[in-house]
């Protein structure tokens, strides 16, 4: 319980308006957000619907996906490691996994524990995230990881960022080896418990018996709807250490009074490991709006963290998505800042202009642009042009396509690293299937000469084309049909290639 005069100092804060705001104009369900200041909470806000039952309001003890702030305390969790001696930083992963392997064998070799954590592979945007998401699916860790071989670069090895989760799978894997227990394990040992993360959860646990858990949601016809809703048990999922960490306002508080504050826990992280987590490692591009936005002049990657220049201010920061999930948290080290905040809605604009207005009261109180003027930008950025390229095809017409229609491509596939599929009929309709996931289950749809994907249970906009080819051997390839679609959406890296026969067709096929 909070003492009185800390309950009207937070009442009264500045963070309010700019909260309710961004909650009115983005119609999200639910939000938790909190402010550190010197070491102190200076704000602590949650409100909105948790959206398991109907009357379940978020407080600052509810759960929330963090998403891609896991890989933070993944990287912290490795420097633990480094500092009692059980692996180092620059130790080739073979070291801990002697399969680990890439598509290029000599950079499987060359691949170190740091270039786990920056995002240099040179791999694609977001390759093999097909094997993490959408969940839950039936993919291991070493899956993932024997799925790495057959992933073919873009670029070569540490020229060039771009932002991967595959690799977080490996460092979750390498702290596994190294510290002689799962990770979820020593997550808990190694971070939550000394730092007192108390709500935080990873691998499997009980909903029931921790409770108070924010679900996530999508907007549909106006209306916030829950989606992938929590079972009696969360499942040990293979991306915990890339994004698979929940945690309550509270514990997010206490992570970012930790770490600004050294002396808060003396004892769990010294000074150089400190300071090789915020250290540039890997220059990231840096963007038009950041530049305008933050009066940015560097970007680049730490362990686990983008680091960045905003007015003149060291900022360290990072964001976690996840379907009908958001996060962001960003520190000023210099000032002892810290801001996060945590949605369970379709939140993407609403955390960037949020969190904007929240660091421009520390860096730049004159500015004039708050949280509407943060929003309006960005709906003018996505505002099509007149000279804008053609627009998305229509798919509305589309008709399904019956159990007959691509007779001679019918049959079960295999892509290298996705696995299983089949192109089957099923109670008079074409059906396309992965094996190991669940969720990619479509039905096959006819749009004049093309056929469409339209999965039963991911959103419109994750649509693919499904391209047949028949010779010599009959392949599948499928390709976005939103150029804007979410990265982890990796069609584009998909090649089956057919194996055999739909089941109880093979008389029919010789």
């Amino acid at each position: 319980m909070y003492a009185p005069l800390l309950l009207f100092a937070l009442a009264a804060s500045p963070f309010d308006a700019m909260l309710e705001r961004t909650v009115q104009r983005e119609q999200l369900p639910g939000i938790a957000m909190g402010v550190v200041e010197d070491g102190n909470v200076v704000y602590r806000r949650a409100e909105g619907m948790r959206g398991d039952t109907p009357d379940a309001r978020i407080d600052d003890e509810t759960l929330f996906k963090i998403a891609s702030n896991s890989k933070a305390m993944t990287a912290a969790l490795l420097a633990r490691l480094v500092e009692q001696g059980k692996l180092r930083w620059d130790d080739p992963v073979r070291r801990h996994l002697p399969s680990f392997t890439m598509f290029d064998p000599w950079v499987g070799e060359q691949m170190q524990v740091r270039d786990l954590l920056i995002h240099n592979s040179g791999l694609g945007l977001g390759a093999g995230d097909l094997m993490l998401w959408p969940e839950p699916n039936r993919f291991t860790r070493a899956d993932i990881i024997a799925g790495l071989a057959h992933l073919k670069p873009v670029t070569s090895f540490r020229s060039s960022y771009a932002y991967d989760n595959l690799m977080y799978v490996v460092a979750g894997e390498v702290a596994a080896a190294a510290g002689g227990k799962p990770y979820d394990q020593l997550m808990r040992e190694q971070v939550f418990i000394p730092l007192g993360l108390s709500r935080c959860q990873v691998g499997e646990w009980s909903t029931v018996a921790v409770g108070n858990i924010a679900q996530p949601h999508v907007r549909r016809e106006g209306h916030n709807v829950v989606v992938a809703v929590d079972g009696d048990t969360s499942p040990d999922s293979p991306s915990m250490a890339a994004g698979g960490i929940r945690c309550s306002l509270n514990d997010m508080l206490r992570w970012m009074q930790v770490l600004l504050d050294p002396a808060l826990v003396p004892d769990w992280l010294g000074s150089e490991q400190r300071r090789q987590l915020w250290t540039l490692q890997m220059p990231m591009p840096l963007g038009e709006r950041q530049r305008r936005w933050d009066n940015a002049h560097f970007a680049g990657y730490g362990y686990g963290w983008r680091l960045s220049d905003l007015d003149g201010q060291w900022k360290v920061a990072h964001t976690g998505t996840l379907s009908g999930m958001y996060s962001s948290l960003a520190l000023l080290p210099e000032r002892k800042v810290g801001v996060v905040l945590l949605i369970n809605g379709e939140g993407e604009d609403a955390r960037t202009a949020l969190m904007q207005a929240a660091l421009k009261h520390y860096t730049a109180p004159e500015s004039t642009s708050g949280v509407d003027g943060w929003l309006d930008q960005l709906a003018q950025a996505r505002a099509p042009s007149p000279t804008e390229a053609d627009p998305l095809p229509d798919t509305r017409s589309t008709a399904p396509a019956p159990a007959t229609a691509l007779h001679a491509m019918q049959g079960r596939y295999r892509d290298p690293w996705l696995g299983q599929a089949s192109l089957c009929p099923m109670q008079g309709r074409l059906r396309f299937s992965v094996d190991k996931s669940p969720r990619l289950q479509a039905d096959v749809l006819q749009l004049g000469t093309r056929w469409v994907l339209r999965w039963d249970k991911l959103e419109a906009a994750a649509q693919a084309w499904l391209q047949p080819t028949a010779a010599p051997v009959p392949t599948l390839e499928l390709r976005a049909i939103d150029p804007d679609i979410d990265f982890s959406y990796d069609y584009q890296d998909l090649h089956f290639t057919r194996t055999g026969d739909c089941p109880g067709n093979e008389r029919t096929r010789r």
